[in-house]
């Protein structure tokens, strides 16, 4: 921004996309500027990398840019090839919804009623509690976080596998990446909640489902490429897996006549664990929240660590 003026000077683009983010940047204190006069950008396009790249190249002068969403995967090269400028994302904006999602997921497979939506007659009775079970939740992030609030009543023994062990509140023990074999072996849920890197693709596969108790449940609210999707319906077919809700897949959108769609132990739900008219007031606050500190040079929310990837 000009020395002789506070006033954040912000581009916000694609400009067709960004009425609400226009609205907050107002909010925040700042200028709807074009990006030749700008000081920061924010980046309303979920998935336009090029155009992303392109704005930067020609506007060098941008020191900070905002993302939409929480994981960055479709502009980390982007990320990597600026990392001299400051980045953040919608990192924990969306993690209460997607918590809320992920418990629902897990109840409906825990209980049963995949099977008794679909069923069209009475059948014999089925189901299991959350009360009191072993749970894993890999990630520690916000989704982990708000889940744990949501779990509390429930008096879970939780796990949670994070990349630095550090303690998070509700979870009865943190384990490091390394550890994950261990904190699977015996779980009765599990919920995928976390970035996705190159290491942690393909990170549940037929081996490590084995590990999980006999007819556990997977919840899946992270990116489609952290299952080995042929092995989930292998599980679930076998019954290795009791259920699974998966709210992302691989490959995304799920095709028509896939297996995961008539297997009566799986719920698939569109990635609609954060919906956009969830998503737009909660991304708008945080956006509001960034330009006020930036103006007042306080730490940005959600910094993105272009060596890490999230």
């Amino acid at each position: 921004m000009p020395d002789d003026d506070p006033t954040p000077a912000i581009a916000v683009l694609p400009a067709g996309r960004g009425g609400a983010l226009v609205a907050a940047v107002a909010s925040g204190g700042g200028q709807v500027v074009g990006p030749a006069a700008a000081d920061a950008l924010v980046w309303t396009d979920h998935r336009d990398p090029a155009g992303l790249s392109a704005v930067l190249d020609e506007h060098t002068h941008l020191r900070w840019v905002q993302l939409p969403w929480a994981g960055i995967e479709p502009y980390a090269d982007v990320v990597r090839a600026h990392a001299d400028r400051t980045w953040t994302c919608a990192k924990g904006v969306y993690a209460d919804p997607v918590a809320e999602h992920a418990l629902a997921l897990a109840l409906a497979g825990l209980r049963g009623l995949d099977r008794f939506a679909r069923a069209g007659t009475w059948t014999e009775g089925r189901g299991r509690n959350l009360i009191g079970a072993p749970v894993t939740i890999v990630g520690g992030g916000g989704i982990a976080r708000s889940l744990l609030r949501l779990l509390a009543p429930f008096r879970c023994d939780v796990t949670v596998v994070r990349r630095s062990p550090g303690p998070v509140e509700g979870a009865g023990r943190v384990v490091a990446a390394d550890r994950l074999d261990e904190a699977l072996r015996g779980a009765v849920l599990v919920v995928l909640a976390l970035p996705l890197v190159s290491e942690t693709e393909g990170l549940i596969d037929r081996r490590r489902l084995a590990l999980l108790a006999p007819g556990a449940c997977l919840v899946h609210v992270a990116r489609g490429r952290h299952v080995v999707t042929d092995d989930v319906v292998a599980a679930l077919r076998d019954g290795t897996l009791g259920s699974a809700g998966l709210d992302v897949t691989d490959p995304e959108p799920l095709p028509d006549g896939h297996p995961l769609w008539d297997l009566p132990n799986a719920i698939v739900t569109p990635h609609t664990a954060n919906t956009e008219e969830m998503a737009e007031p909660l991304l708008a606050a945080r956006v509001a929240d960034n330009v006020r500190r930036w103006a007042s040079g306080e730490p940005l929310l959600g910094p993105v660590d272009p060596a890490a990837g999230y």
